[in-house]
């Protein structure tokens, strides 16, 4: 490459990217619509899910075991019913996910020590957030069987009965469990995939609609030094989207970032470089700004969303998909984030997933060299 003409056309492409405003602002603007839209309302947490009551029993003891839900960050109990149509209602309408149904004869089986049966109602149309919910419902209700169990032991004047086995459950690297701690560093792929493919799929393919490739290639430009040219811009803002991503995932949202930040720009430059040139051979091979565009939507975009361990689990999905989630090179970018910002490991660790994306974004690059022709067809 000669660095001469190699420097022209950057400083071209800069005029060129300067002179489009719209796309720099959306270029810009982008990732932090991506970190507030996914960041806010993409939770994964449970909090104050809805929940109807129909206490039949309406004594201390169906009181105390509510008020355990009524102090819980998880329920919110929203309003006491007194039939089953009620409940039914409840839940039909949407005002109500979880619905908790306490028997006439609660009281009397709490005092005689016998066995008593809640009802607890979820709505499945909502089975995530069911799932969760019950989770959270059975482990109120062993608390209340501990403490019932604890009481009518001093009552007899016995010891408190000791559970044979008691688990103490611990969350490293992320003890609260936010989900947002998760989903924060996974974000930053998604911005630089829409950034990075989706912006640089319509560079050449503009040319040669525009009719301009053809005064191009009458010059001595060689074909790498069209797309370095070219790739150069864009590669400086999808490292301002990159910082732009970090700094707002810990100002706005408290991510913590416990391993090395040089190491987080590291990693990002390889799988920025990999997913421009993406971009790049895509604009190359289809000279069509919206073909390109569409194509980089669907083999960049949506494989990143659905299949890269970012908010679906990889280990839940069938095995093939599973097997192809492997061609997905988001999944070990994501991979990489999560391992620096959640754990603080380095490369001594995750230098396999450094080295695929390495794989990835070199192959790119020649792939991307290969296929520009700079001559007419």
């Amino acid at each position: 490459m000669n660095p001469r003409r190699l420097k022209a056309m950057i400083k071209k492409e800069f005029l060129h990217v300067l002179r489009d405003w719209r796309s720099l602002f959306l270029a810009l603007a982008i990732p932090m619509i991506l970190i507030m839209l996914f960041g806010y309302a993409l939770n994964l947490d449970l909090k104050n899910v809805p929940t109807v009551v129909w206490d039949r029993s309406r004594t201390p003891q169906s009181r105390e075991l509510l008020s355990l839900f009524d102090g819980s960050p998880y329920f919110s109990i929203v309003d006491y019913l007194d039939t089953y149509r009620a409940v039914q209602e409840a839940l039909e309408k949407g005002r109500a996910i979880i619905a908790i149904v306490i028997p006439s004869d609660f009281a009397d089986n709490v005092l005689g020590g016998g066995k008593t049966r809640v009802q607890v109602i979820a709505d499945g149309s909502d089975a995530n957030t069911s799932r969760l919910a019950l989770g959270y419902v059975r482990g109120i209700g062993m608390l209340y069987a501990g403490k019932i169990q604890v009481e009518q032991a001093r009552f007899r004047g016995l010891p408190e009965p000791a559970p044979p086995v008691e688990m103490e459950p611990r969350a490293w690297y992320n003890p609260d469990l936010r989900s947002q701690n998760v989903l924060i560093p996974g974000i930053i792929a998604i911005v630089m995939i829409v950034i990075a493919a989706m912006l640089t799929s319509v560079t050449v393919a503009r040319e040669w609609e525009m009719g301009t490739m053809e005064q191009l290639i009458s010059t001595p430009l060689r074909g790498p030094e069209l797309i370095f040219g070219k790739i150069t811009p864009y590669f400086a803002i999808g490292l301002a989207d990159v910082a732009t991503a970090v700094l707002v995932g810990q100002w706005f949202f408290g991510v913590p970032l416990r391993g090395s930040t040089a190491l987080v720009f590291l990693v990002s430059t390889v799988f920025l470089t990999g997913a421009l040139f993406f971009g790049m051979m895509l604009s190359v091979s289809l000279k069509k700004q919206v073909l390109a565009n569409q194509a980089a939507l669907l083999a960049g975009f949506l494989p990143t969303m659905l299949l890269s361990g970012f908010v679906f689990a990889i280990e839940n999905m069938p095995f093939p998909i599973q097997c192809l989630t492997y061609i997905v090179p988001a999944r070990y970018f994501i991979s990489l984030l999560r391992g620096i910002y959640l754990k603080g490991i380095g490369l001594e660790i995750l230098w396999f997933n450094a080295l695929l994306l390495a794989i990835y974004a070199l192959f790119m690059v020649v792939l991307s060299i290969k296929r520009m022709k700079m001559k007419l067809e």
